[in-house]
């Protein structure tokens, strides 16, 4: 079967449907879902029981750069920066340093025990080189690993900033393979470009867009998910037109969002959590369209070879070399040696040599599908165990709880205020998102000329309201009176409720 304008809807929507049947079964199992993704996609293509033809490298790779956007800005939106400054260095030192080395290592044992050249093993190395935002994300979350210290963070940040290091390598040698001419001081100024524009722009278009977001006036609530995909889709291409790495810039303008408050905060973490959701499941699905099993089984037997090259000995020596200068223990170099999940982005990635036109393109791209199939199934499925044999997990209750892991209510625990707004108080024409709240309060209704109103982050609020505010406890119920510039007057009349911690101020 083809895929046609009249089919694809079909199509896509019964692949979707038996891709959540499979994670469910997947989630029971212990396998990763992204698995099930790649094998639907595979059994429903051409040599597969669906019998559909598909065979667009070009259609892919797009469909893979809009997936990429929304699973590298959900997974910036979900990261919490503060657990991320700690570990900064660390991260970029992996994602570039890290990813530099893998490449190296891996091409040189390629070249070593193939008939592919130096720069062809190259190309295949940079091509792997870097770990797999979507798979990274996806496991970590779906298996709800709680890890020790930063080391959760630390992942994230890789997988979500290496990307630039592998894309200039892999572009870099696909330019040496086909033509065999490359200036070494363009591609070192290509490789700073990429770095350092995307850098710079991620981080001011995302300064930018929370002032956009939190000024602008919609008159419905789903139209601010709508203006954030825009803003999304605009600094990749912005910062991709300017010479940038647009999936760095995304990234970095999405962990500046996450750490501000904006108006329908928790709305856009939802809706993005499902974005990525669907990004992936339809990325995966395909790239397992895409690929021709008959074509992968003849590369088994290398594939596995360089895939466990990977895994035991190119990815830990990288780790272990790159993390030397920083204080961190053994059991956790190993734990994130581990970690070096490849998924989709190296399957994209080696759609570039195959669309250049490069003599072992077929074979390239073929390798490197087997490689990510089986890094996401041998380590994918086992980073819990690893985790706990590494002593480096922690027990569910005292897990840190990330922006997908819990609702706003969730933090919201055992005390309902009343507080009464004066006519000049300074909080009086500002809007909620403006105050600056603790995130462990929140205003759950406002009483206004006897109306009731459920307030959002756009509100402003007005001489006389009455605010309900919702507070996990006693510091977080004054840092409100703080933020609103209203005199805490009563403390004495704050009653705490034994057994639930409610207490109340009377207005």
């Amino acid at each position: 079967m083809t895929l046609t304008t009249e089919n694809i809807l079909l199509i896509g929507s019964i692949l979707l449907f038996i891709s959540l049947l499979a994670g469910k079964t997947s989630y029971r199992l212990g396998v990763p879902v992204l698995i099930f993704f790649l094998a639907i996609g595979m059994l429903a293509g051409s040599e597969g029981i669906g019998g559909v033809y598909f065979n667009n490298p070009k259609t892919a790779q797009f469909i893979g750069i809009v997936a990429l956007n929304f699973i590298l800005f959900s997974g910036g939106l979900d990261t919490d920066w503060q657990s991320v400054k700690s570990s900064l260095w660390q991260g970029i030192t992996l994602s570039t340093v890290g990813v530099m080395l893998t490449a190296i290592l891996v091409g040189l044992f390629v070249w070593t025990v193939t008939d592919f050249s130096l720069l062809e093993g190259l190309l295949l190395g940079s091509i792997v080189s870097s770990t797999d935002s979507a798979a990274v994300f996806s496991i970590l979350r779906s298996k709800k690993l709680a890890l020790k210290g930063n080391l959760r963070p630390l992942l994230e940040l890789e997988s979500g900033s290496n990307d630039p290091m592998a894309y200039v390598l892999t572009i870099m040698f696909t330019g040496l393979v086909v033509s065999q001419q490359s200036n070494p001081a363009s591609i070192i100024f290509v490789f700073l470009m990429q770095l350092l524009a995307g850098g710079m722009l991620g981080l001011i278009f995302g300064k930018v867009s929370a002032f956009v977001i939190n000024r602008i006036k919609l008159d419905y609530e789903g139209l601010y998910i709508v203006l954030v995909i825009a803003i999304m889709f605009f600094t990749f291409s912005a910062t991709d037109f300017v010479g940038g790495n647009g999936f760095l810039a995304v990234y970095l303008a999405a962990v500046y969002l996450g750490s501000r408050e904006l108006i329908h905060k928790n709305k856009i973490l939802r809706s993005f959590d499902s974005f990525a959701w669907l990004m992936q499941i339809v990325l995966f699905l395909t790239l397992g369209l895409l690929v021709f099993p008959s074509q992968v089984f003849p590369v088994i037997v290398i594939g596995l070879l360089i895939s466990l090259f990977l895994m035991f000995i190119a990815r830990p020596v990288s780790v272990f070399l790159c993390l030397t200068p920083f204080h961190v223990q053994n059991r956790s170099r190993w734990f994130i040696s581990w970690v070096g999940l490849r998924g989709a982005v190296p399957i994209v990635f080696a759609t570039y040599p195959l669309l250049a036109g490069a003599e072992k393109a077929n074979m390239i791209f073929n390798i490197v599908f087997f490689i990510s199939l089986t890094s996401v199934l041998i380590q994918g499925t086992t980073l819990p165990v690893v985790a706990k044999w590494l002593h480096l997990t922690l027990p569910e209750k005292l897990k840190p709880r990330t922006h997908s892991d819990i609702e706003l209510y969730d933090s919201i625990k055992s005390a309902m205020t009343e507080i009464l707004i004066p006519e000049k108080c300074p909080a009086v024409g500002k809007k909620i998102v403006e105050l600056g709240l603790p995130k462990t309060s929140y205003i759950s209704f406002i009483v206004r000329e006897s109306k009731y109103l459920t307030p959002s982050g756009s509100t402003k609020l007005a001489g006389n309201d009455r605010l309900f505010v919702l507070s996990e406890n006693k510091d977080s119920l004054n840092k409100v009176f703080e933020c609103l510039e209203v005199d805490n007057e009563y403390p004495s009349l704050i009653d705490e409720v034994e057994g639930e911690g409610d207490f109340r101020k009377e207005g």
